[in-house]
């Protein structure tokens, strides 16, 4: 990673080559950003549940990706940050990193003006899923567990808190995802607060 050397306020605190090594070193080396360079990384590290019981998770970046709608808008789906394309420079990737981390999202213009439109195009859904969790349809043991899914609750703690098995709790998580349409279940906790829901106990 010459890329981040003598760069202030950067360090680099892991690298892996595969997804299954990264979210292994995820577990004992907590980072403020992810770079990764697909989208199907991105999905398999949200499905693996990595980093559950911190309070803050790392923000996703994608670099070196084609420019690509279809591309682009399943990794906003999944909980990307950002999104650079192959011919990013090295300055716009450090930029990224840095804006990422302050808590900006990036992404190129046409995609952005892309994402609008994709938006503006699919608004009624989207208004159903922001009525919030009770319209969505989920059930008070529902929001219950997504609380403690916000608290960052792995699904072993969660059946223990809630005196069920793992396997119900793992299938409660594909209903909510799927009633709220979100990828994983950080996902769907930001769908619930976006649409002004509290998940405090």
């Amino acid at each position: 990673m010459r890329l981040f050397r003598k760069r202030a306020g950067l360090a680099v605190v892991g690298q892996s080559q595969s997804c299954a090594a990264a979210i292994q070193e995820l577990a004992d080396k907590p980072c403020d950003v992810l770079l990764l360079s697909s989208v199907e990384m991105l999905r398999m590290i949200a499905e693996s549940g990595n980093g559950a019981g911190r309070t803050a998770r790392p923000k996703p970046l994608l670099f070196g990706m084609e420019e690509s709608s279809e591309s682009f808008l399943r990794a906003v789906r999944r909980g990307a940050c950002g999104y650079l394309l192959s011919d990013a420079s090295s300055s716009e990737v450090v930029a990224a990193i840095r804006a990422v981390a302050s808590g900006e999202a990036v992404c190129p213009p046409k995609l952005c003006k892309r994402l609008f439109e994709h938006l503006s195009r699919n608004a009624s859904p989207l208004a159903e899923v922001e009525r919030g969790p009770a319209q969505a349809g989920l059930t008070c043991r529902q929001r219950q567990l997504m609380q403690l899914v916000a608290k960052g609750m792995t699904n072993k703690e969660i059946a223990t808190n809630l005196k069920v098995s793992q396997f119900t709790v793992k299938n409660h998580l594909s209903r909510i995802m799927a009633q709220l349409r979100a990828e994983s279940r950080h996902q769907a906790v930001d769908v619930i607060r976006a649409g002004g829901y509290s998940l405090q106990a």
